[in-house]
């Protein structure tokens, strides 16, 4: 009985040690790369050029830079669900930046989220998007960093993660749930503008970090147009990126492809002006983007179908005067405080203040970003080398958590909005967990 007991065991235990020994091939192996037999070759001045667009597009700056820092030497610290991680040094310093590593090295990093030697990146660096650089883009990425980017020595700093939730070989297996696989491919049937902009937006854009919903595990529920959630709006770090579908309230239904550019060119149109997360793209981003992209981004963008029963019945503006309801509770605080920008009527002032009548955090259910913006104001807005005149001023000192309350609950149902009514509880929330927006902007001259 004893032998026969030992004979099934060990049975058993062969292919879970078989089992075993795959799953930590797999998590431990280094991705194949199309640049694993590359050469090093002498810097090429129409190749570094075409990189340093590369990393304009997926504004690598916004995260491995500090304002007060060297250019890409790491060091901003990014919250997550599990605890801060920290951006990592990318210039081409061998000890503490990537400049030991090769091309394929490289492109693994970017493109597959694994580091030399196997170990896994936090999906925090969004190689899920990265993972559609076309293989010419990556070559040039690697071009610029290596030879035009000033090697700085600056360790990195460890991340606050708890053990074991810092284990990084369970994200192999996220990464094989999750993560885009191979560089982007035209889609037949669409013209070559419409298949750029998707290229941008899908790939070194990386938009849908910010403005796809996640799942459980933390994923973008789709990573492209064919899943609905795509570019859906989500809310991040105390903010609500809005959709960027055609959602006529909470997405870009209103914007024609020309204010779309315009938006993205300038930081501003009739429609809205850059705050929050999308000031760090602007300042060093999609400003500095070709015409021609931008235009193939709205193109694109334009093509993505709402979802009239998320989004509701489309807005219409309502004539009304705040100074006509002042009995209304935030009406007062509204005439004091915002009308002087924003106007009795709620539409502004042209491209300068922003209308509050039809815009997004007044048309959204999620109230975030209109209590982020309330509390700490809006981030600088540096627009071809020149500050903006006109910042959103902060209220934390000035009003009390039931007097902002009070105050977005009347602008997010005036004017025929419909955001609804924001409590307390929510300001107060958001003011312990979030800070005053920064007067120093990361500004990156790379030229």
């Amino acid at each position: 009985m004893t032998h026969r007991f030992a004979r099934t065991a060990g049975w058993l235990a062969l292919p879970c040690l078989v089992a075993a020994g795959l799953l930590a091939w797999y998590v431990t192996r280094e991705p194949a790369s199309p640049f694993a037999d590359a050469q090093a070759t002498a810097a090429d001045p129409a190749l570094i050029s075409r990189g340093e667009y590369v990393a304009r597009l997926s504004d690598c700056v916004a995260c491995h830079s500090l304002p007060d820092g060297k250019p890409f030497a790491g060091g901003l610290e990014m919250a997550t669900p599990l605890g801060a991680i920290h951006a990592t040094n990318i210039t081409p310093d061998r000890d503490s930046g990537i400049g030991s590593y090769s091309l394929a090295d490289f492109d693994r990093a970017v493109r597959q989220g694994v580091a030399p030697g196997g170990r896994r990146l936090y999906p925090a660096m969004p190689y899920p998007s990265y993972a559609k650089l076309s293989d010419d883009d990556v070559r040039a990425l690697y071009a610029f960093f290596m030879h035009n980017v000033q090697p700085a020595r600056q360790a990195n700093l460890p991340s606050d993660i708890p053990w074991p939730l810092n284990l990084r070989w369970p994200i192999a297996l996220w990464n094989g749930l999750f993560a885009a696989t191979s560089p982007y491919a035209d889609k037949p049937g669409q013209d070559a503008q419409w298949n750029r902009g998707a290229y941008i937006v899908q790939g070194p854009g990386h938009c849908g970090s910010c403005h796809t919903p996640r799942g459980l595990a933390f994923n973008e529920k789709a990573l492209d147009e064919g899943g609905k959630p795509f570019l859906a709006g989500a809310l991040l770090d105390g903010w609500y990126a809005p959709s960027l579908r055609a959602d006529p309230n909470t997405g870009l239904g209103r914007w024609s492809e020309a204010e779309i550019a315009q938006f993205l060119k300038t930081g501003r149109n009739r429609h809205a002006v850059v705050f929050g997360s999308m000031t760090e793209a602007f300042n060093n981003s999609t400003q500095f983007m070709h015409d021609d992209d931008l235009a193939a981004i709205a193109h694109y963008l334009k093509s993505l179908p709402g979802d009239p029963q998320r989004d509701g019945a489309p807005w219409q503006y309502r004539v009304e005067s705040a100074a006509a309801r002042l009995d209304s509770p935030g009406a007062h605080t509204y005439v004091t405080r915002c009308a002087s920008c924003h106007g009795l009527d709620g539409k502004g002032q042209a491209e300068w203040m922003p209308p509050l009548a039809g815009a997004t955090s007044a048309l959204a259910r999620e109230n975030a970003s209109a209590i982020n913006i309330t509390l700490n104001g809006s981030q600088r807005v540096v627009a071809a080398g020149v500050p903006d005149a006109y910042r959103m001023p902060a209220f934390r000192q000035q009003l009390s958590d039931q007097e902002i309350a009070e105050v977005l609950s009347f602008v997010r149902t005036a004017w025929g909005n419909q955001g609804g009514a924001v409590d307390a509880q929510a300001v107060g929330k958001l003011r312990g967990h979030t800070d005053p927006a920064s007067s120093s902007p990361i500004i990156l001259h790379m030229r």
